[in-house]
């Protein structure tokens, strides 16, 4: 029955007063619900736990002989020889790769053609022909002299004294390094953009300075990671030298396995762990070299392990806190 106008409403009649809801903030969030992501994660731990379980179960793999030959004298002087010839590669390869990025970029065309044709060729001829044609480079050249060219020669070395077999590999891996940083370097000389260029010569800075002070630090965020890449490449490549009569880390490991014929897969393992210990320190190093170059181009700087862990506990903890709250 409908009311007339202007009459009162009885309180029988009056709606019920709306229940007050829980602010905003004090709901909890329902997360949504991915049962592919966790499917999949099961079967990752499944297949993980399994080869884990391969690992510590099989007695081929002869672990007890693993921790005897680890920390051996012969094992860890060829780890020293491969660091010195990685270190000492990679700091060659890197200074004719920036010669080389710098030759490719020159007005020169005679510097141009160098360039490009000393890339091809490195980078087309295995590492290991490199070496080997290096070893037996005595025996296409008795002695190396400076002079005139088709003239007289002021200083004369006798090539056989001065290619020792560390002198062969730092010098064959350093070139073959060199090829490729070139390309890295160039590409990322060839990342900083055009207006970067105008607008230090619009300022009437040196070529030098707008090379070091502009240009190259913009570039080392793009060759930091792609460099590192390399470098994780020629730790690798130092096995290698073993065909050039150096015995490093990878020869250590078949001269002891030829001498101890049934240690050869814990030998094997021994340094697959320690190529392991050293490409993850390159990539720890990497890690915070990019961190560093990437001040300015990003608004907060990425988080180190450690800051993530701690961001990760205090979220796990805010969690266990509000969960007891309800």
């Amino acid at each position: 029955m409908s009311q007339p106008p202007g009459a009162a409403v009885s309180l029988a009649e009056a709606p019920p007063a709306a229940q007050p809801s829980k602010p905003l903030a004090a709901q909890r969030v329902q997360p949504l619900r991915r049962p592919g992501r966790w499917i999949a994660t099961v079967i990752v731990l499944v297949v993980v736990a399994q080869i884990a379980h391969g690992l510590a179960t099989n007695p081929f793999y002869q672990w007890d002989r693993f921790r005897y030959w680890f920390l051996r004298p012969t094992v860890l002087d060829g780890l020293l020889v491969t660091l010195e010839v990685a270190a000492l590669s990679a700091l060659l390869g890197l200074a004719g790769g920036v010669l080389l990025a710098l030759a490719r970029q020159s007005g020169s065309p005679v510097l141009r053609a160098v360039s490009w044709t000393y890339t091809w060729l490195f980078r087309s001829v295995p590492l290991i022909v490199v070496l080997i044609f290096l070893y037996n480079f005595s025996a296409l050249y008795k002695t190396l002299s400076l002079g005139v060219p088709f003239g007289p020669a002021f200083v004369t070395f006798d090539e056989s004294k001065l290619a020792t077999d560390m002198t062969v590999a730092v010098i064959g891996l350093g070139l073959n390094e060199a090829a490729y940083a070139a390309e890295v370097v160039r590409g990322g000389l060839l990342s900083v953009d055009q207006g970067q260029h105008e607008a230090a010569a619009a300022l009437g800075l040196p070529k030098g300075y707008q090379f070091t002070r502009i240009v190259l630090p913009q570039a080392l965020r793009s060759i930091t990671p792609n460099y590192v890449n390399q470098l994780i490449g020629l730790v690798k490549s130092t096995s290698l030298v073993f065909y050039v009569s150096l015995l490093d880390l990878f020869g250590s490991v078949q001269t002891m396995g030829s001498t101890y014929p049934g240690d050869i897969v814990p030998l094997l393992l021994v340094a697959t762990v320690w190529y392991l210990i050293l490409t993850s320190a390159v990539s720890v190093v990497q890690f915070y070299v990019e961190r560093y170059f990437a001040r300015g181009a990003t608004r907060t700087l990425p988080p180190t392990p450690l800051q993530k862990a701690r961001a990760a506990l205090t979220a796990f903890r805010t969690r266990l806190r509000g969960e007891a709250a309800v």
